[in-house]
């Protein structure tokens, strides 16, 4: 399959799973209240009329390919029947004293829809269930709410004791904040999953005897290669995957060097954008810092240059033309340019307790290659630590990754709105693109959780048409005890979801103009 078409498919799946686990929050919320929820919609969006593959009612009707429009569908007008067309069963139900029958009750045709079907609605029924034609959409229409698909001309009638105008303003509140709450709870959920199912495995840095190498970015504000992580904002970093953001949001990160001196290094504001720069260059080979180990041969592919030139699984490569290559970065920097050349490799190799040191001369290809593969794994050369969790285990685990990654994110935000920040911004490309080339489950589990943590934080944000400008006027009403007029919070929805619009049209084209002027 395609690299885009797989990225592609990763992404609308992503944000498929997001957006009705958001939506299914403020469900879920609203019924908990007694709120009706007219309609629960996937992969659908409420502007105008709407084509769907399937809508379904409790107890009313199931249909397919059909039309479903924004408003409260009309009770259709019953089409008089001749008696003949009168089933005998509606016929005997009419002259026995048996309850109504089954005809009867799922007939799509018959108006149950009134104020006292309402009051009596279960959790799951007076709720219309409908599949769309557009993945990554979603909505849940609350009845007595005004949001981007109706306005204030749907509240002017009395209010109903089920709709959420006549609520208070503290259930209001929970049923506009689940849905953020829903995909924070989603994100923990994820990761509880992912440290039961594979544990944690990683090499401490204190572990690593010939330390990090780093960037050239990192390099030019004070970091060496070989330097060890100690603390960043005097928080002990320990494992790399927690650690490396904790380094860049830091105002200073300590550091061990030459393994007896301990220096401190100031990290510039905007260092993640300079980060960011580098890692979309054609020259970059890390990715801000990554251990420091040997070149050790895993893999001798038969009729290349080092099979012919008798180089066994497990050499280490220490020199290329006398030119020290302590490491397995040094090693492929030192062998580029090569391109048909004849290369002598000095190469430990072990004899037991002890090891040899050969020197064999290897014909490179036209690529510079000699037809190897070399190890990658850290924990292949030193001490790993491993951590299985329990299911009790892997829950507070969860809550933690949760928590520090959604706090990690709020603290990125505020560059945002610097010039850097507002020129790395990115819409679905950008979004896309942070996906394997390949599919792995773990992976896609991982960019889902944080996706969630970043749409609940995107939608806490106090913008009118987002969950956090419903719930920054029922702040106001919580603490004036004045609620909101219907009309300005219609306006200021308008309003927001055209700022939304433009943003959106912005952050796209920036991925338009990043794939044209790369």
């Amino acid at each position: 399959m395609d690299t885009f078409l797989i990225k592609a498919v990763q992404l609308i799946l992503a944000l498929s799973i997001l957006v009705i686990i958001h939506e299914f929050g403020h469900f879920v919320f609203a019924r908990l209240f007694g709120v009706r929820v007219s309609k629960f919609y996937i992969f659908s969006f409420p502007v105008g009329k709407e084509r769907v593959i399937m809508k379904w009612r409790p107890k009313k009707y199931f249909k397919w390919f059909s039309t479903a429009l924004n408003t409260a569908e009309k009770p259709e007008e019953k089409k008089e029947e001749s008696p003949k067309a009168i089933p005998q069963a509606a016929i005997e139900a009419t002259t026995s004293e048996a309850k109504p029958t089954a005809i009867e009750v799922n007939s799509p045709e018959e108006n149950l829809d009134t104020d006292e079907s309402k009051e009596k609605e279960s959790f799951w029924n007076g709720t219309e269930y409908g599949i769309g034609f557009i993945p990554m959409f979603g909505y849940c229409d609350i009845d007595g709410m005004v949001d981007e698909s109706k306005g204030s001309e749907l509240l002017e009638k009395p209010a109903k004791k089920w709709e959420f105008r006549t609520k208070p303003a503290w259930q209001r509140f929970l049923i506009m904040f689940a849905g953020v709450l829903f995909n924070f709870l989603l994100a923990i959920l994820i990761y509880a999953g992912i440290v039961y199912a594979t544990g944690e495995k990683y090499v401490p840095f204190e572990k690593a005897r010939m330390g990090m190498a780093y960037s050239g970015e990192a390099q030019k504000i004070g970091f060496k290669d070989g330097d060890i992580p100690l603390y960043a904002d005097g928080e002990k970093l320990d494992n790399p995957n927690e650690a490396r953001m904790k380094m860049i949001q830091a105002s200073s990160v300590t550091v061990l060097r030459d393994g007896k001196d301990t220096v401190e290094i100031a990290i510039p504001e905007k260092f993640i954008f300079a980060l960011d720069q580098e890692a979309k260059s054609d020259t970059a080979t890390i990715a801000f810092l990554t251990y420091r180990f040997p070149a050790r041969i895993t893999q001798v592919m038969p009729g290349e240059g080092a099979a012919k030139a008798g180089i066994q699984t497990g050499d280490e490569i220490i020199a290329v033309d006398s030119v020290l290559t302590p490491t397995l970065l040094g090693f492929m920097k030192t062998l580029q340019g090569h391109e048909n050349q004849e290369v002598k490799l000095s190469v430990a190799r072990k004899n037991g307790e002890a090891s040899d040191t050969l020197l064999v001369p290897v014909k490179l290809s036209e690529t510079s290659k000699m037809g190897v593969a070399l190890e990658i794994d850290p924990s292949a050369f030193y001490e790993a630590k491993e951590i299985k969790y329990g299911f009790l285990q892997s829950v507070p685990k969860g809550i933690n990754m949760g928590t520090e990654r959604l706090t990690s994110y709020a603290k990125s935000m505020k560059l945002v709105f610097t010039k850097e920040g507002a020129k790395s911004m990115g819409g679905f490309g950008a979004l896309g693109s942070i996906f394997p080339e390949r599919w792995d489950w773990i992976a896609f589990w991982n960019i889902v959780a944080f996706i969630s943590i970043a749409l609940a934080f995107m939608n806490i944000i106090p913008i009118p048409g987002l969950d956090g400008g419903h719930i920054l006027f029922l702040l106001f009403e919580s603490v004036t005890g004045i609620k909101v007029p219907v009309k300005f919070m219609e306006v200021a929805n308008t309003i927001g979801l055209g700022l939304l619009i433009l943003l959106m049209i912005y952050v796209n084209g920036m991925d338009i103009v990043r794939f044209f002027f790369k």
